[in-house]
């Protein structure tokens, strides 16, 4: 079962099965998705349920109190998709990764799958980076670091951005890209196994191990170094991997196809000292082979906030730059940076603790 949390994770939700449970503290969003199953949560608000959160993910983890012995008896083994840089989705999330983290021990058979949508930095409000930073560093972190979840998949609006696309086809190109990944045990299943096996149980158990999932799928020429091909077919929808602890693969060939070509795949594998789950299988619809491959990874979340750190230092360090430059009338002897640090926050509508952090950084104040 997939259970969308907030307005990004429902429509996520929505797009990879009709069966999935949606969450969210906006009955209006709900609706519009048209799903059977979906969960209202309660924020207790003093003006009445709310159609939103406002990027605030204090009031996700308020309205978790509303649908806590629900989610927490659905989760279980089931995936959970939402973004981290919104209210809804952050906050309740949050305290489902508490939850989990807290717990002495959860059995591979319960273990939750967490797809995140990260926000891209450089395109995206500062609340949407800095609720993304807690994310990382807290919950997320924990809830890795405990053992107790099972993969963790981490897409990017990153490709959504450089690509200028429609939100409702970056939508799609996640949920595609999760089917392909998902249909590997059905087609060992479909096809003529040839080497080999990848069963549901193996699968599952593959998906409930508490690491970070990177995996991409493409046409694999047996002529070329594997590693070169993995380079060139990289996964635009995901963060790039860390060196891989497992490695799982499904290899599809044509008709009349030597299929013992799958041995440079273990190859590649067996110089990286991994030791991989696969299956060969003859898919008769195909000219020419065809891969889909997953790596576990262990890089800690705590990691990837250096690089949103320094993203928003750099993002704001521009704005102060550019607010600046914009008043050169003024002499720079007259300018109060501390006042201005105010005015900019102000314009800009970014926190001023924000922009005095980076000031005292940079020995202005």
């Amino acid at each position: 079962m997939i259970i969308g949390i907030g307005g990004a994770g429902g429509k996520l939700a929505s797009g990879l099965s009709k069966e999935a449970t949606v969450i969210n503290v906006s009955e209006v969003e709900m609706h519009k998705l048209g799903l059977a199953n979906s969960i209202l949560a309660y924020t207790n608000n003093e003006k009445g349920q709310l159609v939103g959160s406002k990027k605030d993910p204090n009031i996700g983890k308020t309205a978790f109190n509303s649908v806590r012995g629900q989610l927490l008896d659905i989760i279980k083994g089931n995936a959970i998709i939402t973004s981290s840089g919104g209210g809804t989705g952050n906050g309740i999330t949050s305290q489902v990764l508490n939850y989990v983290s807290s717990l002495e021990k959860v059995s591979d058979i319960n273990r939750t799958q967490f797809i995140i949508i990260l926000p891209y930095a450089k395109k995206e409000p500062s609340e949407y980076v800095n609720n993304t930073i807690e994310f990382l560093q807290g919950p997320l972190w924990k809830g890795v670091d405990s053992t107790n979840t099972g993969n963790t998949f981490l897409f990017s609006n990153k490709c959504k951005f450089e690509g200028r696309m429609a939100e409702k086809a970056f939508n799609e190109m996640i949920c595609n890209s999760l089917a392909t990944l998902n249909s590997i045990p059905e087609k060992g299943d479909q096809y003529e196994l040839l080497e080999g096996h990848i069963d549901r149980e193996d699968f599952e158990a593959y998906k409930s191990k508490s690491f970070f999932n990177y995996f991409t799928d493409f046409e694999y020429n047996p002529d070329r170094y594997f590693d070169e091909q993995m380079e060139e077919n990289y996964n635009e929808l995901m963060l790039r991997p860390d060196v891989p602890i497992e490695a799982l693969f499904l290899l599809e060939v044509p008709e009349n196809y030597d299929h013992t070509v799958f041995y440079n795949i273990l190859d590649h594998f067996d110089a990286q000292k991994v030791t991989p789950i696969y299956s060969v299988v003859r898919n008769p619809n195909i000219d020419k082979p065809h891969i889909t491959v997953s790596l576990l990874y262990s890089r800690k979340p705590a990691d990837l906030v250096d690089d949103y750190n320094r993203v928003a230092e750099e993002t704001t360090r521009e704005k102060i730059k550019k607010s600046i430059d914009h008043n050169t009338k003024m002499e720079k002897v007259a300018v109060n940076m501390e006042t201005r640090a105010e005015e900019v926050a102000r314009e800009e509508g970014t926190e001023t603790s924000e922009i005095r952090n980076i000031l005292k950084r940079l020995g202005k104040i």
